[in-house]
């Protein structure tokens, strides 16, 4: 039977590294935001290789969603979901929620924005989707009754085995020490997008060590992750708790 793990996060978050440990994994197969074509279909927001990713997905909600509550691609065991937040506009149903198993990626506002910002000239909170990321956790509570498990960016980078052993465990999936570390390059399931955001993953080979960040905000980008933090705010509260001292292998 497929355990299928949708992963909710905004952009700029180490996702697609989180992507990358997951299929790097024997058992596990990936998709890459799926919803994408459809957000921007029903958004009618611009993005950067707007046509290219349109063209790429399927543009109807409803043919993602049923898609990605089948089996997994080759049959594969695992089957990882990475989603951005701010995809799930109000047009996009929720029934399908309870086939697949939730987790929530948050990072700080600040270094989302400041990251975020390098990329593209102009940041909202709408962009972002932290309002939307805790939207959809309360979602995934109500609709299946059990808390989905959060777990912070910074975290994953001071602690990485630590981190996703504690992910797994929470999933009810086996940890496997594949996920720490994976070959360079880019990848078939990378979406076509891959090639304006994933310069930084393609480069690397695992998680990249924890630095603190250097934050230097102009006003109106500050006042974009001031908007983020109550939501930003309000799901750290369900951060996992991530152990120390944990045995190598």
């Amino acid at each position: 039977m497929t355990i299928r793990i949708a992963m909710w996060s905004g952009p700029r978050n180490i996702s697609t590294a989180m992507m990358r440990a997951w299929e790097n994994r024997p058992d596990t197969k990936v998709s890459d935001e799926p919803f994408y074509a459809a957000y921007l279909a029903l958004s009618g927001v611009e993005h950067p290789m707007q046509e290219a990713v349109l063209a790429s997905q399927p543009q109807d909600w409803r043919t993602v969603a049923s898609h990605i509550t089948g089996p997994a691609p080759d049959g594969d065991d695992i089957w990882f979901q990475k989603h951005m937040t701010h995809h799930m506009v109000s047009q996009i149903g929720r029934d399908w929620f309870g086939e697949v198993r939730h987790a929530f990626l948050i990072r700080d506002p600040e270094q989302v924005v400041a990251s975020y910002a390098a990329k593209r000239e102009t940041v909202t909170p709408l962009d972002l989707g932290y309002d939307l990321q805790a939207e959809l956790f309360d979602e995934v509570v109500t609709r299946t009754g059990r808390t989905p498990p959060v777990l912070e960016s910074s975290d994953v980078l001071k602690n990485p085995r630590g981190a996703l052993i504690a992910l797994c465990d929470a999933l009810d999936v086996p940890f496997d020490a594949a996920m720490l570390s994976w070959p360079a390059g880019p990848r078939d399931s990378d979406g076509v997008w891959a090639r304006h955001w994933y310069a930084s993953v393609e480069a690397s080979t695992g998680f990249h060590p924890w630095q603190e960040p250097l934050i230097a905000l102009d006003s109106e980008q500050d006042t974009v992750a001031q908007a983020c933090q109550s939501a930003y705010r309000r799901l750290s509260r369900f951060a996992l708790e991530i152990p120390d001292g944990l045995p190598e292998g």
